[in-house]
């Protein structure tokens, strides 16, 4: 599972920014199921920032964000993102030079039940 959580930043907020962004990232980093993560800026608009981070699942993603370090050092930057949609589930990947991998979704078929 993917998590993407955009932050729009002007760069007289970014000194405080980068701080609390590493802060987060090190926090979900110490959590069960988690598998990488990234802080990164976009080139053609240097106020726009990506804080993704991968999971082996959605529980594994949930439970961290109920973790005491997550809630102190995670929470606070992550209510500032952007309000869209940020949780991804992966239903193709490729290695490099490998096949592309097809997976099946795990969201339930009627998700109202």
């Amino acid at each position: 599972m993917l998590v993407l959580n955009r932050f729009a930043v002007p760069p007289e907020d970014q000194d405080g920014f980068l701080p609390q962004a590493h802060a987060a990232l090190a926090a979900l980093a110490t959590c069960s199921g988690y598998l990488s993560g990234r802080l990164t800026r976009a080139l053609e608009d240097p106020a726009t920032w990506i804080l993704a981070t991968e999971w082996e699942s959605v529980g594994a993603y949930r439970r961290a964000l109920g973790a005491f370090d997550v809630k102190v050092n995670a929470t606070p930057l992550l209510a500032r993102s952007v309000d869209e949609p940020s949780a991804f589930e992966t239903l193709a990947a490729a290695a490099p030079g490998g096949p592309v991998e097809v997976a099946e979704s795990d969201r339930a078929a009627d998700p109202w039940r």
